[in-house]
């Protein structure tokens, strides 16, 4: 048995089928352009599919070196085993700090007439494996692109940070391929325009999120659903559905965790939510306000205004913080055990009105079962509306004012909202 350094890599070649030697070449053809996979490699059977991108393709990983073209090169070679529409590779990003500075150097998903389905990038774990984003230019700068190219995307145990303040992490454009993406025990840190942010006219569909951190700050938002103006109308990005957060960590300094100008179904459940500061400089959108949840837009097809909140402590450390602030005129709100009284210590508390809705004859119907809840909720009634009951608030604990306060609609009659067996001051 060898006690040479590189045995390790030499026993990976064997295994690899020589996948390593292809990956050595095409780091130097990366550089010039020229990278090709030999057809062997495409879809090959008897190759493990998997990837390293330190071990095959070059990279450092010590937060200095310049690891683009590494990871490019380790992208390309994945799209070069698409088979049948199916992706073939893992690709594996080991312990280190990986500084990358161009642009979809992770995923460039740029060629919607090659359709795959599979795509894996798994690290060692979000704070073992981190990739730090430093465009030159953040304006437009994504890490990941995926022009309807990919779906089922997963990336696991990895940490994302923006190396340049103002870039994003991931442009998703969706004519009706695009979706099936699944983020597990990642995380991500730094300033962003945008997190994720959905474009195109269908799918963009079926994600989900599981024991995740959200740190960092967002000018825009961590997950905009309906980034172009071409798709206005509400049946293209009105059909943008099914977002799942699971288990979450969402503790970052500023902006919008989840922004919906277009439709949606999207279930949060369990975690602990925080917004540890306010925007540095007033946005010409939301002020100095933050909100976990902002959907801006009222008018959508039916079942696509669904909202799921179940399990989650809030902390509103700043009055500019919001809950929640929705505009839809119909579909179905519903906050299950959730407390948002941790800081009602506060002397702001009771002046806050940290959850707003807009309410009409259709709803939308908004329902808090087993909640704590403190300040007062907003609801901008439609002018002149006939009002049915579709507010709802069921064996929840209002922590400053009684229920014929806690209810702020201007003068407008507030019949629109029951209180079941709930406890309020005094």
């Amino acid at each position: 048995m060898t006690t040479d350094k590189s045995g390790s890599v030499n026993r990976r070649r064997m295994l690899y089928g020589g996948a390593a030697v292809v990956a050595g070449a095409g780091i130097a053809g990366y550089a010039s352009g020229e990278w090709n996979a030999p057809a062997a490699a495409q879809g090959s059977s008897d190759h493990p599919g998997v990837a390293d991108v330190v071990a095959d393709f070059g990279a450092k990983g010590d937060g200095r070196t310049d690891d683009s073209a590494a990871f490019a090169a380790a992208y390309a070679y994945a799209e070069s085993r698409i088979s049948g529409g199916v992706g073939h590779t893992v690709i594996d990003v080991p312990p280190g700090v990986y500084l990358v500075k161009k642009p979809g150097a992770l995923l460039a998903g740029d060629k919607p007439d090659k359709r795959a389905s599979g795509l894996r990038f798994r690290g060692a774990g979000m704070r073992i494996s981190e990739i730090v984003f430093a465009p030159e230019s953040a304006k437009d700068a994504y890490l990941c692109r995926n022009n309807n190219m990919w779906s089922n995307i997963s990336f696991e145990g990895l940490r994302f940070t923006s190396g340049t303040p103002g870039a994003s992490f991931f442009s998703s454009y969706s004519t009706g391929w695009a979706q099936n993406y699944r983020f597990s025990e990642c995380e991500w840190m730094g300033e962003w325009e945008y997190g994720l942010a959905l474009d195109g006219s269908n799918n963009n569909s079926e994600m989900r999120w599981e024991a995740c951190r959200v740190g960092g700050a967002y000018r825009k938002a961590f997950l905009y659903s309906g980034l172009s103006k071409r798709s206005e109308k509400r049946e293209q990005q009105d059909q943008f559905l099914n977002y799942w957060f699971t288990d979450m960590t969402v503790t970052y300094d500023w902006g919008n965790f989840l922004e919906f100008p277009y439709g949606g179904s999207i279930t949060c459940r369990s975690g602990s939510y925080i917004i540890t500061g306010r925007r540095p400089t007033p946005h010409p959108e939301y002020g100095f306000e933050s909100a976990f949840f902002r959907f801006p837009r009222p008018s959508h097809f039916d079942s696509v205004q669904r909202f799921h909140a179940e399990d989650i402590r809030f902390e509103i450390r700043d009055p500019a913080v919001v809950v929640i602030d929705c505009e839809w005129n119909s579909g179905t709100v519903h906050f299950n055990d959730c407390d948002d009284t941790s800081q009602s210590y506060r002397q702001y508390s009771d002046g806050l009105t940290a959850h707003r809705y807009n309410i009409g004859p259709a709803g939308p119907l908004v329902r808090y079962d087993m909640c704590q809840l403190s300040g007062a909720h907003q609801y901008r009634p439609a002018a002149g509306a006939e009002l049915p009951a579709s507010v709802r608030y069921d064996m929840c604990r209002l922590v400053d004012h009684p229920a014929d306060a806690f209810v702020a609609a201007g003068s407008h009659d507030r019949k629109f909202a029951r209180f079941v067996d709930c406890i309020t001051p005094g």
